[in-house]
């Protein structure tokens, strides 16, 4: 093999244009990094921590003793329980559909999927109050048939849905193009089902990029505040999540407690962090050792 390799395994790399420049300019931008991530992401973030746990271990536990803080609790995790699941489902079935087929409209699920990036939260909650409120295009039927959707949990639901149906999806849809479908292809010429197929040869292949959007999505799901505060109605112990019963408490100036489900929220954050790390950790060890198993 002679020539530098493109995978260069075995030789060495070629010296990054940036890592030629001066030492000045390099720590210069390493430090500027640095500067704008202390000052916009740690410090920010320290003060929650600090905040909430100013007036003790003890104060900070009594915090979550609360009904309602329990209730918001329940809420945020039964809401991100249920949309993730479904939005696994629907971002697998998607992606397979996009990366292995053309069919008319593919152009436009694409465009629908995009959708959430480009539409404020806000104005997808208030769609779903035209829609199923009580002066909603549905709402006398659902009124007669003693159905509630807005303010209510039903409704939150469906806004934590809409607001992360794009995550799973878009993780999915370049990695599966990039694949190809020749694995596929040579698994139904041996005679593997459909279902066989997917379950031994496309969902080892895109495992690890199905965890990482699971990941996204869940910490987007729980952290959701504009489209659940439009559809939720601020129900005390009843439709409140964790972000809005932030928000309560601390309007109230009711700081220590406030501080405490941020916390909450932080650790949330903190562990979707690690497991994201993770997650693209375990992928490109894994990908370096194929690599390294074809070449040699």
């Amino acid at each position: 093999m002679s020539g530098p390799s493109i995978l260069h395994h075995g030789l060495p790399r070629p010296t990054p244009r940036a890592a030629r420049d001066p030492l000045w300019v390099r720590w210069t931008l390493t430090l500027v990094a640095f500067a704008f991530l202390g000052v916009f992401l740690f410090a920010p973030l320290a003060v929650v921590f600090v905040e909430a746990f100013r007036r003790g271990v003890r104060a900070y536990f009594e915090s979550f003793n609360n009904p309602d803080a329990v209730s918001a609790i329940k809420l945020t995790f039964l809401a991100a329980g249920i949309a993730v699941p479904l939005n696994l489902v629907f971002g697998v079935a998607a992606a397979w559909a996009i990366a292995k087929f053309n069919f008319a409209g593919k152009s436009l699920l694409i465009t629908l999927i995009d959708l959430p990036f480009a539409v404020s939260p806000v104005i997808s909650g208030l769609v779903y109050v035209l829609l199923f409120g009580l002066q909603g295009w549905l709402g006398p039927w659902l009124l007669d048939h003693n159905i509630k959707i807005i303010f209510a949990a039903p409704g939150i639901v469906l806004a934590t849905i809409f607001v992360t149906f794009p995550f799973v999806a878009r993780e999915l849809i370049p990695l599966m193009q990039a694949r190809g479908n020749d694995e596929e292809y040579a698994a139904l010429t041996l005679g593997a089902s459909g279902w066989q197929t997917f379950r031994r040869v496309t969902l080892p292949n895109i495992k690890w990029g199905l965890f990482y959007g699971v990941i996204l999505c869940n910490a987007r799901a729980m952290g959701e505040f504009g489209a659940v505060s439009v559809v939720s109605g601020h129900i005390r112990g009843q439709t409140n999540t964790l972000p809005l019963q932030v928000e309560i408490l601390y309007n109230e100036y009711n700081s220590q407690a406030a501080f405490a489900m941020a916390s909450l929220l932080a650790l949330l954050a903190l562990v979707t962090v690690a497991l994201k790390t993770f997650v693209e950790w375990r992928a490109r060890a894994i990908g370096a050792a194929r690599v390294k198993a074809v070449i040699e």
